[in-house]
């Protein structure tokens, strides 16, 4: 039996009902910092870059909520995650909700504290505006990195409003500093409407592979995320997956939903398909509360970060 103090484990739902227990992701215990850790969950409350439906700002709270639901064991993949390595939730950082850019900059330094114990961060947003600044913390352990991005957007546009850091920019900001391997970048899902027949010439221009979702339809992912870990081969790769890649009919609390996304078993072949490739760290994205009355989003969000837990 491995010791608790060595290897945090989960509060089991036969020592505490789901519905109490502290309020951390699968109700591990918290930490002050990632000292020790192997992998930790890390919140970032962030809406001040959604340029429609706001409140991501709560999608943390509400992922851990609904994460009571999961238990520590993977029955498919066979995975026990919190016997193999040390797991904690080590809360939110602090971002400023008055200014964008010095949470961008809080986000940034936060990252490079976990970094620095040597621990893989598993980020609860917040809308997609901070993975920029994680990108720019792990670029600067790693060097250029691979990307996996599941999105229905490729969040490549020049300027929002004339703003260069909202959450449809942050990849082109990531090219623009050299963040990114531009050859070793997947975008998964993407569909909807936009403002030009080449608004994805650009990503493809940059050495991307767009995926968008009609290629999806109708068919397993996993051959084609056979692909994917070809192409990504053995460096780093950052895992960034917006819950608007899924269909609305399933995820209906995020901030800008398309018709005809991915399916709920789409998204954990992606994700299992990630077996094998050196991630360094991951996000999951745009949970917003005020849309999900069911709670099914954020239970979705939960499940797809014990998914990207079990792949490291």
């Amino acid at each position: 039996m491995l010791e608790a103090m060595s290897h945090p484990q989960p509060l089991g739902g036969n020592e505490m009902p789901r519905f109490g227990g502290p309020a951390t992701m699968m109700r591990l215990p918290s930490r002050a910092s990632a000292q020790d850790l192997d992998v930790c969950f890390v919140g970032v409350p962030l809406d001040l870059g959604t340029s429609h439906r706001s409140g991501t700002r709560f999608g943390p709270r509400q992922i851990r909520a609904e994460s009571a639901l999961l238990r520590p064991c993977n029955l498919a993949t066979r995975v026990a995650p919190f016997e193999r390595w040390r797991v904690a939730d080590v809360g939110d950082i602090a971002t400023n909700p008055y200014s964008l850019e010095d949470s961008l900059k809080r986000i940034q330094e936060g990252l490079a504290e976990i970094l620095g114990y040597r621990c893989r961060p598993l980020i609860l947003g917040g809308d997609h505006t901070l993975t920029l600044p994680v990108l720019r913390a792990m670029h600067a352990g790693h060097g250029p990195l691979g990307l996996l991005h599941v999105d229905a957007h490729a969040d490549i546009n020049e300027r929002m409003f004339g703003e260069l850091y909202a959450h449809g920019t942050p990849f082109r900001r990531a090219v623009e500093e050299g963040l990114l391997d531009c050859r070793r970048v997947v975008q998964i899902g993407i569909r909807g409407t936009g403002y030009a027949s080449e608004d994805l010439d650009w990503p493809r221009a940059q050495g991307f592979r767009v995926i968008p979702a009609e290629e999806c339809w109708h068919r397993s992912l996993a051959p084609l995320m056979g692909e994917v870990r070809q192409q990504l081969g053995s460096g780093p790769v950052y895992l960034s997956f917006d819950i608007d890649a899924l269909d609305p009919s399933l995820a209906p609390g995020c901030g800008t939903p398309e018709l005809g996304g991915l399916t709920g078993a789409q998204a954990l072949e992606i994700v299992r398909g990630c077996q094998g490739l050196q991630l360094v760290g991951a996000d999951l994205v745009e949970v917003c509360p005020a849309y999900d009355l069911s709670g099914n989003t954020a239970l979705m969000a939960a499940n797809l970060l014990f998914e990207m837990l079990c792949v490291f």
